[in-house]
């Protein structure tokens, strides 16, 4: 049986970090086994190609929920990361860290050393940032952190003016001092090229003798002697293979693959496990439970202003962009059409911001949503925008309901079970009109295309946002953080509860979802994550 200190399942946004700081020293060996293949295809470095791997099995888990009561029964599509990089090779590349109070309340929920001010030195280690260093910001860092601000489409600006208008302040950096108001979203790309953690952190990471990469090799179960996990079990080329930890398996698989080989593993609520046939080796009630995701829906609007459909749409169009982005790595190719947007308080009585905005010069009404590609937008110009709830309420659930590993687990997100939720849906709907209706973009809508002016009522709102609210793809807390094991599943130092040589470094183990996407702070969790582990290796080897 091959043996390395540690065993990384999953070379995911937090896997390549962890991968590459425990490595670091050029003497701890690192396995990383990564159910999906290579990376080095033109739609996942090329920035807006994402549109083309939102279907893409090859490198996809194409999740999809369970029907959805308060949706209207609809079932969600959740794509997934199933190769190198993870979902942050098939993101929308939004580098948004989250508001202070998101880490303060992690604090406050029996989780030292997570506060915003212990963890704000983990967000500036990982940045090359286009400020340079700061008090906020890193540079030299391994990943890069793009400005878009003089090359987002001239609509953004547009909206930032429309928001001041209605009082919200314009910030020109969503993760500095300032992090409230409305702006254009910082991204990760370096030099026109995505800026995944596989690209910042594996690839330097793999130039070292003590690490080795498998790729097609997906995890079956964790191994155990006792309560201490051993090592692991995976499949490749159709050969079942184990490998030893002699010092820690660290899980780095998301919010879905995470919880899910732990229950394979005989990790989790145990007498759902042995109705499955899987013997329990820890009741572990919390689970793949605690899940929380941002819901959001788009309202779009013809425009009289040229929007990207005019430089997309078209024939010349797409050979323009093409030309512009292989002359020098710029134009809309090189970008995300997530461009604009903002962080804002429905109310004067709400303590922090409550809503994300999001205002993208594109839009997609006249084809489904299994076809919608990004170089094929509307032919008219139009544009849209959208919003989610910062911090929802509702707390949904993942259960494996198979022994057999390569079934999928049953994902109940249970979107807007609360009535906070409910009621921040129906001030979302009203501000994006609100939005519409003030100049200037007042002066460039020529017509709400969808939903339509026809529906008026909060209750024609809320029903239309029952019909197409959708998932922003941000799951997170099914391994939550915290003191007790009976609610979570990982100690303060990312340690599961109740074993030993075991942990979850991943966006599963947010304690509460942070209000923004959730890649940057994934990152943050895996450096920091890694540092704790280094630290504990240090202070075993000096008993």
């Amino acid at each position: 049986m091959d043996s390395f200190d540690y065993v990384i399942v999953g070379a995911g946004t937090a896997g390549c970090v962890v991968a590459n700081r425990l490595s670091a020293d050029g003497k701890s060996t690192v396995l990383v086994l990564e159910a999906g293949g290579s990376d080095r295809t033109v739609w996942i470095q090329l920035p807006i190609g994402y549109g083309r791997t939102f279907f893409d099995r090859s490198i996809n888990w194409m999740y999809d929920t369970e029907a959805e009561p308060n949706l209207g029964g609809r079932i969600s599509y959740w794509p997934r990361g199933k190769v190198i990089g993870g979902s942050g090779s098939i993101n929308a590349m939004v580098y948004v860290r989250g508001q202070p109070h998101d880490f303060d309340q992690w604090q406050a929920m029996g989780n030292p050393g997570w506060g915003w001010d212990e963890v704000l030195p983990f967000f500036r280690k990982s940045e090359d940032h286009d400020h340079g260093a700061s008090a906020y910001h890193g540079a030299g860092g391994p990943i890069h952190v793009t400005d878009i601000t003089r090359r987002a489409h001239p609509l953004c600006h547009e909206f930032i003016k429309t928001g001041q208008a209605l009082g919200f302040a314009h910030t020109d950096d969503f993760n500095g001092p300032s992090p409230e108001g409305v702006g254009i979203y910082q991204i990760n790309t370096d030099k026109g090229l995505r800026a995944s953690s596989a690209n910042a952190f594996l690839r330097p990471a793999l130039k070292r003798s003590n690490v080795a990469l498998r790729t097609k090799a997906q995890v079956t179960r964790i191994l155990f002697e006792g309560q201490q996990a051993t090592g692991v079990e995976y499949r490749r080329g159709g050969q079942t293979v184990q490998v030893k930890a002699r010092r820690e398996v660290i899980l780095c698989g998301g919010s879905i693959n995470s919880p899910q080989l732990l229950q394979l593993s005989g990790v989790g609520e145990a007498a759902h496990l042995a109705s499955l046939g899987i013997t329990p080796v820890l009741n572990a009630p919390a689970v793949g439970r605690n899940m929380q995701d941002h819901l959001a829906v788009s309202y779009f609007y013809k425009s009289r202003r040229p929007t990207l459909n005019d430089e997309l749409g078209p024939l010349l169009g797409k050979v323009k962009a093409g030309i512009h982005y292989l002359w020098n790595r710029g134009g809309p190719l090189s970008m995300s059409v997530n461009q604009g947007g903002g962080f804002v308080r429905s109310d004067a009585g709400q303590p922090f911001p409550n809503l994300q905005l999001y205002f993208s010069p594109v839009s997609y009404t006249k084809t489904p949503l299994s076809e919608r590609k990004l170089m094929n937008p509307d032919p008219f110009s139009a544009f849209l925008l959208s919003f989610n709830a910062c911090k929802p309420t509702s707390r949904g659930s993942l259960k494996i309901v198979s022994a057999d590993p390569s079934a999928y687990p049953s994902i109940q997100p249970n979107y807007l079970s609360t009535e906070k939720d409910i009621e921040e849906a129906i001030v979302g709907n009203r501000l994006l009109r609100t939005l519409a209706t003030t100049k200037p973009l007042s002066d460039i809508i020529t017509e709400e295309l969808v939903p339509g002016s026809h529906l008026q009522t909060d209750e024609e709102l809320l029903e239309d946002f029952r019909q197409r609210a959708d998932t922003v793809y941000h799951p997170t807390s099914t391994c939550m953080m915290g003191p007790d094991p009976a609610t979570s599943v990982v100690d303060a130092r990312l340690r599961v509860h109740g074993v030993q040589g075991l942990r979850v470094v991943d966006a599963s183990v947010f304690p509460t979802i942070t209000s923004g996407n959730i890649n940057a702070p994934t990152v943050m969790v895996a450096e920091k994550g890694a540092a704790m582990i280094l630290e504990d290796r240090a202070s075993h080897a000096l008993i």
